[in-house]
């Protein structure tokens, strides 16, 4: 209803004055509505008024001289009246009427059968219904709008009859041509998967028996291209007083892409990137799987395989980390040629490949599996233009019947590093005995390491003989497992030094300590001023190249000459990377620093490298010289001879009889060291040997 200070504007087309002045007054003799009246007495100036859209309503006579009110209004509205036209008439006809009504008249009127709040009445009316048009134009147009913009099939079904309307969306999301009319709900039903067919009617189901709030189901429909497309459809139930459906529309919605993604995030969640292959989630979960499956059938059913590529690192370090992944790639595919149909082969990060072996109940049809596996890799590899052999070591794991999948992985870990400690390209089983190792392996190492932060590891020292005159030359430093602790060899704990990054602070300690305890036996005797030390250098540490730095540092600390140390560094340093060590060794030695070359023998040092470095002696090592007592001096006598060309001096290690001593001085060997002599003591205990010395020859128990 109006509001009574609204003013409604309102354009009267009639030719008789008269009729005008009428309906002037009539809307003023009504108290419900405010009117304003304007008024065309011509079909010209109306035509003109009425294009101008000034007004809320049209009253236009039905003759307008020479021409028809009707005519006017299909000449001025190009479609529908943008707002109510109400034809007036003297008399009433049904044909005009029908005519009008198809040109979007909203009312006739009979001009004797009017009164005042009759004319009101069928103004406000026209008024009200035209907006509410207008409005409902409107929300039709957002409605399509937003159908439009979500590209979504509209479907409509008529449960009461059984049968579905299908918006032209629905079926060209489907490529299918348009449709009209309503369908049976075969249509729908006959192009789901069949997979999913039963999903559907479920949920569709559930719906319809009140169990779910909305229809929501995802399923796949074929498209007319013949491929399978995801789709989620959508839906509401409308149900009478009685609560039962009557009717359900919903929507039809195009999911494929999503559901690619989310199929593509899985995928890629689950396998390695770089090569395709299951990561370690998936591997670990397909593991668990095959583990649960010999559980219930009361016996292990499967194996594990550790792969480790050797000598990746050098790959990656030499020719880029662009090969090295081509590398993986290609290994990767060989290793899957070869496995049996239902085994899988995974990326576990770097280049380290596991495979799971499902049936597998005895470590030897494993063993076979790896072999393959191995003889698969060893074939040539063209990679960016060359050649290349590649191997690796396997470590093999058969479950047993209480094996968990993550105890199943780290025991082929570990067996895996047992073929790689036994020189690469093997193939190791697990046995307990393993992992007593790597346990007692970390165990070590936690010591070593709190040895080396809290400076506990001992220095001992072994004298170095001049065999001529049988005074001491040098001693040489050797680190010791702390008294008191359970005992661990060097043997041991050296080489956990190496692999952890421990030798540096190691090799400090034992260079500072040594200097330190030279200057004590130093001060307690005068006979000991012309006596040096050795001290051991690793390859790890002798490639620091803070390391000239802290030899300066340690000699000044103890205010010693360059002369009174001597390096000592194993041929097989010497070798591996003879120009890059060459400028830093020099460094440290061209202030007087003497360099020993240990081990000689054992290595495959050139002529030419041993010319690059400033060698002052070869140390022969103690396998050759244990082998003197059978008359086998050849090697001995080579080396000898040959340092003696070069200008450099000899030590024997491990002179432990006198007839090894006396075979020695008869080659000409310069100085020894052994058990002969000594074994390797502490400062206070060599310091007594010092003020004793010569002791008595004759063989020395290792200690």
């Amino acid at each position: 209803m109006f509001e009574r200070e609204a003013l409604i504007t309102v354009l009267l087309v009639d030719d008789d004055e008269g009729d005008y002045v009428i309906t002037r007054d009539l809307l003023a003799g009504q108290d419900r509505a405010r009117f304003r009246i304007d008024w065309c007495a011509t079909y010209d100036a109306a035509l003109d008024a009425i294009r101008e859209q000034a007004h809320d309503v049209y009253l236009i006579d039905i003759h307008l001289g020479p021409r028809s009110g009707l005519e006017l209004v299909r000449e001025a509205f190009a479609s529908r009246p943008s707002a109510p036209v109400l034809v007036l008439t003297g008399q009433s006809d049904y044909s005009i009427d029908l005519e009008a009504t198809a040109l979007g008249v909203t009312d006739y009127l009979v001009k004797q059968e009017l009164d005042a709040y009759g004319l009101e009445r069928s103004i406000r009316y026209a008024v009200s219904h035209q907006r509410a048009l207008a409005e409902l134009r409107r929300s039709e147009e957002r409605y399509a709008l937003a159908v439009r913009a979500a590209n979504d099939g509209l479907w409509d079904w008529d449960l009461t009859h059984d049968r579905i309307y299908f918006s032209p969306r629905w079926h060209s999301l489907l490529g299918q041509a348009e449709r009209a009319g309503e369908e049976a709900p075969a249509t729908w039903y006959d192009l789901v998967h069949p997979e999913d067919l039963g999903t559907l009617r479920a949920a569709i189901a559930a719906h319809l028996a009140g169990e779910t709030q909305l229809l929501e189901v995802e399923h796949r429909m074929c498209h007319a291209d013949g491929t399978w497309r995801w789709t989620l459809s959508r839906g509401l139930a409308i149900r009478d007083e009685a609560g039962e459906a009557t009717r359900m529309a919903g929507s039809l919605t195009d999911v494929t892409e999503r559901r690619r993604a989310e199929l593509r995030l899985q995928h890629d969640a689950l396998h390695d990137s770089l090569t395709g292959l299951p990561n370690r989630a998936l591997f670990m979960n397909r593991v668990e799987h095959a583990v649960a499956r010999g559980a219930r059938a009361d016996g292990p059913a499967c194996a594990v395989l550790f792969l480790d590529v050797d000598r990746f690192k050098l790959v990656n370090d030499g020719l880029g980390h662009a090969v090295g992944d081509e590398l993986l790639v290609t290994l990767a595919a060989r290793v899957a040629t070869v496995l049996r149909p239902g085994d899988t082969v995974a990326r576990l990060g770097g280049d380290e490949f596991a495979i799971l072996l499902d049936g597998v109940e005895r470590p030897e049809v494993a063993v076979v599996v790896a072999h393959r596996v191995q003889a698969s890799l060893r074939h040539e590899l063209e990679l960016d233009g060359r050649a290349l052999f590649m191997t690796a070591s396997i470590g093999v794991c058969v479950a047993s019947t209480h094996t968990a999948a993550a105890e199943l992985l780290r025991n082929a870990d570990i067996a895996m590093y047992d073929a790689k400690r036994a020189g690469g390209g093997l193939c190791a089983v697990f046995d307990d005995s393993m992992r007593r190792q790597r346990v007692d392996r970390l165990a070590r190492e936690r010591e070593l390491r709190h040895a080396v932060d809290d400076a506990l590891l001992q220095v001992h020292y072994q004298p170095i003989v001049e065999l001529a005159s049988g005074r001491i030359h040098a001693l040489e430093a050797l680190a010791r497992w702390p008294t008191g602790w359970t005992p661990v060899t060097p043997v041991e704990f050296i080489p956990i030094a190496e692999e952890t990054g421990m030798i540096g602070a190691l090799g400090l300690h034992v260079l500072r300590s040594a200097l330190a305890a030279l200057v004590g036996l130093r001060q307690a005797s005068a006979t000991c001023d012309d006596v040096s030390m050795s001290v051991n250098v690793s390859a790890r540490h002798l490639g620091d190249p803070r390391l000239p730095e802290q030899v300066r540092a340690a000699l000044d600390e103890a205010g010693l000459p360059p002369g009174a140390l001597t390096l000592e560094i194993t041929e097989s340093t010497l070798v591996q990377e003879p120009s890059q060590l060459h400028e830093l060794v020099s460094e440290v030695c061209e202030a007087g620093v003497g360099l020993h070359l240990d081990d000689f023998g054992t290595g495959y040092s050139s002529l030419a490298v041993l010319r690059q470095f400033p060698v002052d002696a070869l140390k022969i090592d103690r396998s050759f010289v244990s082998a003197l007592d059978d008359s086998s001096d050849v090697i001995v006598r080579s080396t000898i001879a040959l340092a003696h060309n070069l200008g450099m001096s000899v030590v024997a290690e491990g002179i432990e009889t006198v007839e090894q001593l006396d075979r020695l001085k008869l080659l000409g060997c310069d100085y020894g060291q052994g058990y002969l002599f000594s074994r390797p003591l502490g400062a206070a205990a060599a310091e007594a040997l010092l003020a004793a010395w010569p002791p008595p020859l004759g063989p020395v128990a290792a200690g």
